[in-house]
């Protein structure tokens, strides 16, 4: 058996992004703007490519959802490279919401449910959301009904500081209850 030393090459993540350009731009009439942004009219597109290759361009789709499509002359590397600049971008800023867990018990005392919803509320301040949840064990799980009273006691807690919305119920799965919820922006 033949050992690879070498890694093997995984596509780009921002490698999906596809335009249309030049030969395989395929419908018969386009609308074209040049470099300087100044507008064109429509042409077909045979004629287009022409005026493309006489300046020195490529001949990009930039909207294909228009009737007739939108095509600019420009630098097709350059336009694709800036694209999956601002792709990064926008990844980089997107907000990440992380859920974060609070486990409870059946027999919980009141004092550690007023710790916990202390906390709640720190993670409901960052943003977060909460999956509550109760592991039934032994003969807790014949008393399914207890568990989903406990949660919700434990939802009215946070609903006196903050205002809820309820991505998921408090619901029964095997020996689990679990709820899932975040704060209203």
């Amino acid at each position: 058996m033949r050992i690879h030393y070498k890694r093997r090459r995984t596509a780009h993540k921002f490698d999906n992004i596809k335009f249309q350009y030049n030969e395989r731009i395929r419908v018969p009439e386009v609308r074209v703007i040049d470099e300087q942004g100044t507008f064109h009219g429509i042409m077909k597109t045979a004629d287009a490519l022409a005026l493309a290759e006489e300046r020195g361009f490529d001949l990009v789709e930039v909207s294909p959802k228009e009737e007739p499509p939108v095509c600019k002359l420009l630098d097709y590397g350059a336009f694709k490279y800036q694209k999956i600049k601002e792709m990064k971008q926008q990844k980089i800023h997107a907000k990440k919401v992380e859920v974060k867990g609070i486990r409870l018990s059946v027999k919980i005392g009141q004092h550690d449910i007023d710790n916990r919803v202390k906390q709640a509320i720190e993670f409901l301040k960052g943003g977060q959301k909460i999956k509550i949840e109760i592991i039934l064990r032994g003969r807790e799980k014949a008393h399914g009904d207890l568990a989903l009273q406990k949660i919700q006691e434990f939802i009215d807690g946070l609903s006196q500081t903050y205002e809820l919305f309820i991505e998921q119920p408090p619901k029964r799965q095997g020996g689990n209850v679990s709820a899932i919820i975040g704060r209203k922006s």
